[in-house]
This record gives C-alpha cells, sequence and structure tokens, in this order.
C-alpha cells in the first residue's frame, strides 16, 4: 500500500470512531418528564351523593384494596384515591398538593390514622377520597 491509501484508512478509521462515539454518548439518552408545577388546580372533595353511578360502581368494586382511578364525564375529571380495607373506622384522607405540570396532572394524597383516644368502632372501612378538578386530557400521576 502507498501513503495515500494508507492516509485515507486511517481517516477513514478515525471518522467511523468519531461517528459512533457521537452516536454512543447522544443517541440513547433518556428524556425525563418535567415535573416542575406550572399551576395548582383547583378542586372540590365530592361526596359519595354526588359521584355518577358508573364511578360508584366502579369504586364499590375495588375498594377492599388500594387503587388509584381517573373518570371523566361532562362535569370534569375525578381522580380517586382509595386505601383498601382498614380494621377500624377512624381514618381521613387528605390532598397534599394538586397541580398541573407540562404533560401532567400531579397528586399527592395521604391516609391519616385515628386520633388516640377517638371513638373508631370496630368495623373494618374503606377509606377513599375522590377530587373533583377541571377536565384535562394529562394523564395523571400519584404520588
Amino acid at each position: 500500500m502507498n501513503k495515500t491509501e494508507k492516509g485515507k484508512i486511517v481517516w477513514f478509521a478515525g471518522l467511523l470512531i468519531w461517528v459512533l462515539l457521537v452516536r454512543l454518548l447522544t443517541g440513547c439518552s433518556v428524556e425525563k418528564e418535567n415535573q416542575d408545577k406550572v399551576r395548582d388546580l383547583e378542586f372540590a372533595i365530592t361526596s359519595e351523593a354526588d359521584l355518577p353511578e358508573e364511578l360508584k360502581n366502579l369504586i364499590t368494586e375495588k375498594k377492599t384494596a388500594p387503587f388509584k382511578l381517573t373518570y371523566s364525564n361532562d362535569q370534569g375529571l375525578y381522580i380517586v384515591v382509595g386505601y383498601g380495607e382498614q380494621a377500624t373506622g377512624g381514618y381521613s384522607i387528605s390532598v397534599n398538593e394538586l397541580y398541573l405540570t407540562e404533560n401532567s396532572i400531579v397528586i399527592d394524597t395521604e391516609l391519616k390514622g385515628p386520633e388516640k383516644g377517638e371513638s373508631v368502632g370496630e368495623e373494618k372501612s374503606y377509606p377513599y377520597i375522590v377530587v373533583r378538578t377541571e377536565y384535562l386530557e394529562n394523564p395523571v400521576i400519584f404520588q
């Protein structure tokens, strides 16, 4: 081989290594979802009496185990979080946050146990909360 052929091979090999290196470093990146708050969402806690019949039925089917679901109709978006079967009554659920990000709705709820000394009864309970907010097509992230 003469010098020009060797130079072309070295140049081609260097170019090939550079292309592979660039592909390796940039081609397989994972896009992280942007969880930054755009705005808080207004919401109302919805009582069982005000729930659509279809949603009541879904809750009844799922309430024995922890569950998370969404339901929408012309009234808005319903976000439901159930904490499954509890040994007694006296539980409450708080909504810590409900907000919109660029591409999702984030809800954070917390189950609070009975206060010390509170009369809770001996029947099992199935605490859940239904939050109604404006209708948005974004997916819901439960935290």
